[in-house]
């Protein structure tokens, strides 16, 4: 006895020891003794750390050269390791007869009592106790602690699997089918249970029992899982029509979509000679049950319904490319395309794409580009239904794409483009979307042959513009009124033309109307009717010289030159032209032909009146020159007069006083040159003739380059430009010249002369 009880105070001691150990691991404090430490084998600037150090008093590292004794971090953690406590080793109990081993079951079960009292409901410690038992070979008593267990929580899922597993480790095969039994009876809902039940049955080769169990599985209706662990058991023992039935079931507890692509599958791969038409079969009936026209009808459809049932009728597709139907998936592929809305259809077309460049022929894949333009263009015009832009290239695309074979698609393209009319009166808004009726005018025209289509488009949109609420000054267009009557023309309908023209001279008097209009008048010889055009066109713009000049023209074309002569004073005597020069160049022109000089040089006097421009000038010295010789003189005298007039009067018209402003100075003196040019040029010309040539060239001027300010909308300065200023000889002698312009330049040259120098001292 008292050996006995000395082994029971050493597993006491252990279990004490085991206890502070566990304190120890939640965090108790525990006291160390730290034992002082040598420093003086340490390197200079270490110490050694004993316990909770206060390091603000540290003393600071003095010496922050290398130790010559490096310490490495393998040291540090192998110093650890020595230094750490080591586990405690529970003392092996040695078990001498029946009643030392009695003695210890008693014990080992209080201590398990004991615990289970503490905790009823913690289930951990009726395993731990069932197990130990079973290791006693006590097996009536596992199977009681595993009742009281269940007493307690039949709920608890590893309970039933220990229990079991027990039973089954010691081949207790009918105490194992019991207690699965009870298990799923109870716990009908947990997968786990039936699937360890079923293993256990189909490990021991009873296949009828395991079929039992999961026809009483599928009574609960299971999720996906089951069912294909059903079918997949079957088809492990070659059962194929039993799988066959129990995925008819299967789809009719689960009718999703992913639960006819798994029967279909298996009809593919396991289905033999008829596997093809079983599969093709299942796939006609879940389309039939997934109609994709209903759905799209339901107006709660969601984009994840849409994806599945479109991405049946894809699965659908493959399966008959599988099968060499090419055309059966082709024309699956058409029917979603022809249903799916364009906003889900992006994968779809990738699909489609990818099956056209396997087994379509160049129709077929440009067919699906275009498919794909199209859902492209659909998606940018619904975000921007008036990007007009997008419109006319949607259109181009299918006038080529169709030609004239689908006329009704284009056609309903026209009108959706043209419904979408511009919100706001402003040009750049209706430009692009007038464009989209002339194409439409012309694909009726040209492309459908349909005259009547042509003439109401035409119709339509004129109407538009002239409506109240669409007509604006700003957005009347001349182009689709000439069109118009060019369009009557070539269907042989002159009044009809002369009508659209005469309604678009009334509503829109444009210069570019009238123009087309007086083109047509004289294409058909009505020269009384051109002229009436021209009065009205002047009486709608008298300023402009476009217009005089053309009517002024068109009498010189007939011979009717009284008439031309009488236009063109009319046409210089308005008080305000665009482009007085034209009239006037024509004017004189017109007389020169008429070899009326006298009236020309009539006419160049009266303009010197009107301005003195130096071209002007030059234009009338050479009319002189160019009737000869003996004008010579009249030229040369041109030539003088105008140089006096540049040197002594002012660059404003009918001026004779030296002006004050800087910039006329400059523009003056810029004249003066070119006519001297012109001038040298002229006397260059004749023979024996040096002396004027030299006398001319010595009036020559400098060139210099200067810098003025360059002045902002406000009238402030803001930087410098360069221009070139003209410096004549013939003005310093009579002392007109400016004389502070003259100073700068002496020092601009003698500054140049200065730095010159320096180059060559420092050379």
């Amino acid at each position: 006895m008292n050996e006995i009880q000395l082994r029971i105070d050493r597993q006491q001691q252990y279990e004490k020891k085991q206890r502070e150990q566990e304190e120890q691991k939640h965090g108790k404090k525990r006291n160390r003794d730290f034992q002082k430490k040598d420093d003086t084998n340490l390197p200079p600037g270490y110490t050694y750390n004993y316990g909770n150090v206060d390091r603000s008093r540290t003393s600071k590292v003095k010496d922050k050269r290398s130790a010559p004794l490096q310490i490495t971090a393998e040291q540090i953690i192998r110093e650890a390791y020595e230094r750490s406590e080591k586990d405690i080793v529970a003392p092996k109990l040695d078990i001498k007869d029946m009643e030392e081993l009695e003695e210890y079951r008693l014990r080992m079960r209080k201590q398990y009592e004991d615990n289970i009292r503490k905790n009823r409901y913690r289930i951990i410690n009726y395993i731990r106790y069932a197990q130990w038992e079973e290791k006693q070979n006590q097996l009536e008593r596992a199977r009681s602690v595993f009742e009281r267990a269940l007493d307690v929580n039949y709920r608890e899922i590893s309970l039933w699997l220990r229990y079991a597993e027990m039973e089954m480790r010691n081949k207790f095969i009918n105490h194992a089918r019991n207690v699965w039994d009870r298990a799923v009876s109870l716990l009908p809902r947990i997968d786990q249970l039936w699937y360890k039940y079923i293993h256990m049955e189909e490990m021991l080769k009873n296949v009828n029992a395991a079929r039992q169990l999961f026809d009483r599985w599928m009574e609960w209706q299971p999720d996906e899982k089951g069912w294909k662990s059903y079918v997949s058991f079957e088809l492990r023992y070659g059962e194929i029509e039993r799988a066959r039935i129990v995925c008819e079931k299967f789809i009719r507890v689960h009718p999703q979509i992913k639960t006819w692509l798994y029967y279909a599958k298996f009809e593919q791969k396991y289905g033999q000679e008829e596997g093809k038409d079983r599969a093709r079969l299942i796939f006609e009936r879940a389309t039939t049950l997934f109609d994709l026209d209903v759905l799209l009808k339901a107006q709660n459809f969601t984009r994840q319904n849409l994806d599945e049932v479109v991405g049946l009728y894809i699965a659908f597709a493959e399966f008959e490319v599988t099968n060499n139907e090419i055309e059966r998936a082709n024309a699956i592929y058409k029917y979603l395309l022809d249903r799916v809305p364009k906003d889900y259809a992006e994968g779809l077309y990738q699909k489609f794409i990818s099956f056209q460049k396997q087994f379509g022929d160049a129709n077929s894949i440009e067919n699906v580009i275009y498919n794909k333009k199209r859902f492209e263009f659909e998606n940018e015009l619904k975000e921007n239904p008036n990007n007009y832009d997008v419109w006319i290239q949607y259109l181009q695309m299918t006038m080529e794409h169709n030609g004239s074979d689908n006329l009704d698609e284009t056609r309903d393209l026209f009108e959706r483009a043209i419904a979408n009319v511009p919100p706001l009166k402003e040009k750049r808004f209706w430009k692009r979307y007038i464009y989209i009726w002339i194409n439409y005018a012309l694909f009726e025209e040209l492309t459908a042959k349909n005259i009547t289509r042509t003439r109401q488009v035409y119709q339509g949109c004129l109407e538009l513009l002239r409506s109240e609420e669409y007509s604006a000054p700003n957005i009347n267009f001349s182009k689709i009124w000439i069109m118009f009557a060019h369009f009557e023309i070539r269907q042989r309908n002159i009044d009809d033309a002369r009508k659209i023209l005469n309604a678009a001279v009334l509503c829109l008097p444009k210069d570019k109307i009238f123009k087309e209009y007086i083109k047509v008048e004289l294409s058909l010889g009505n020269i009384d009717t051109v002229r009436q055009l021209f009065q009205k066109q002047l009486e709608v713009s008298p300023s402009s010289c476009e217009s005089w000049k053309n009517y002024a023209e068109l009498e010189q074309k007939v011979k009717e030159f009284e008439r031309a002569r009488r236009i063109y004073e009319l046409a210089v005597s308005q008080p305000n032209l665009d482009m007085p020069e034209l009239i006037w160049k024509c004017y004189i022109d017109f007389e020169i032909e008429q070899k009326e000089y006298d009236k020309a040089r009539a006419l160049f006097k009266r303009l010197l009146d009107k301005t003195k421009h130096v071209k002007v000038w030059i234009s009338y010295a050479l009319f002189e020159k160019s009737l000869g010789i003996d004008n010579i003189e009249r030229t040369r005298q041109v030539y003088e007069d105008a140089y006096t007039y540049f040197k002594k009067g002012s660059i404003e018209e009918g001026g004779q006083q030296q002006t004050a402003d800087e910039e006329a100075q400059i523009a003056k003196r810029e004249q003066r040159y070119q006519l001297l040019l012109s001038w040298i040029a002229f006397e260059e010309s004749l023979e024996n003739n040096q002396e004027r040539i030299d006398k001319l060239k010595q009036k020559k001027p400098t060139k210099i380059r200067r810098k003025k300010k360059v002045l902002n909308q406000e009238g402030e300065a803001s930087g410098w430009t360069e221009y070139v200023d003209y410096v004549f000889k013939d003005d310093e002698a009579e002392g007109t010249t400016n004389k502070a312009n003259l100073k700068i330049l002496e020092k601009a040259l003698l500054w140049k002369k200065m730095q010159q120098q320096k180059q060559k001292t420092q050379q």
